[in-house]
Order: structure tokens, then sequence, then C-alpha cells
């Protein structure tokens, strides 16, 4: 399901003590969400059962950004990330995310697990600045250059400041 949501204005800021929690198999098919997820989502359960997880995907999220987080879980390691959502209504809620792969008893990848917390605000306001440069990058690249353009630029950005991306979501 492809989203043609109209984005908003509107924000919706996650409580303290929220945790927005979802699994996905390895296709990135929702198969859980917690009633936090249902609720900022906007979305209700039958409508997100199945679904590929990219249903609440906002425009303003650098597609290089997706693309290194799945490397990241891909290869079975877990990853953190700041990440604008978009909810059913087109409004949309900043999280932090941390996903993590999930293995099956012979040590295979079978899905994904994420827990999203209310995210700093200095983060966010850091991370939405780097995601606006790394968006207009991957607009004039073009689609087809658009997340190797943007990639290479925030992996400079990273080895100029010395850090991995995980270091970096965690720093700030």
């Amino acid at each position: 399901m492809k989203n043609k949501l109209s984005p908003t204005q509107v924000e919706k800021v996650m409580r303290d003590n929220d945790f927005i929690v979802s699994m996905t198999d390895v296709k990135g098919r929702i198969t859980y969400g917690n009633r936090i997820f249902i609720e900022f989502s906007g979305y209700s359960w039958q409508e997100l059962a199945g679904v590929q997880h990219n249903i609440i995907r906002h425009p303003d999220m650098p597609r290089c950004v997706f693309k290194l987080l799945w490397d990241v879980i891909a290869g079975g390691n877990e990853c953190h990330a700041y990440v604008k959502n978009l909810a059913k209504d087109g409004s949309f809620y900043w999280v932090f995310a941390n996903v993590t792969p999930l293995f099956d008893p012979s040590g295979q990848i079978e899905g994904y697990f994420s827990v999203r917390r209310k995210p700093r605000a200095e983060g966010v306001k850091v991370m939405a600045g780097l995601y606006q440069a790394l968006l207009e990058i991957e607009q004039k690249a073009g689609a087809r250059d658009a997340i190797e353009a943007s990639t290479q630029v925030l992996l400079k950005i990273l080895a100029d400041k010395g850090v991995g991306y995980d270091e970096f979501v965690l720093s700030i």
C-alpha cells in the first residue's frame, strides 16, 4: 500500500512514558503493533496488519536514512534513528527508534522489532535540519541517483565527525 496522504503541519507529541512497539516480517510487513502505535498512526489494527511499515513514512524523511537502517538490521545488527512519521490524518510525529532483528532458533532473521520513544527536542532539531539538507540533495540528484547522492553526503558528515550513524544519533 503506497501512502498518498497529504501531510499537514499538525504535530502529535509523544508523552514521556509512551513506547510505540511494532514488529514486522523480513519484508517489512507489520505483524504486531501496540495500542500506542495504533493511537499515533491513526490506523486501526485491521488497516495495519500485513501492510508495509512504510505506510507511516513521512515525505520529509530522506530515502538514504531508510536504506542505512535496512542495511544495518538486515546485517543482523540493531539501529537507532530519529524518524518523522506520517499519521493517517496527515499529522506527523517524531520518534526515537531502536530497531532490532528477530532471529529464529537457527540464527536466521525472521523479522524485526522496533521500540520508539519520545525523542529529545535537541535531537529532533539537529536531525530535521540534516534531513532537509539530505532531501534537497536527493531531489537534485533525481530518483535514480537520490539514495547514492545523499548517502555519500551523510557518510562524509559522519566521517568528518569521526563517528558512525548510531553513535551520532545516540550523542544528540
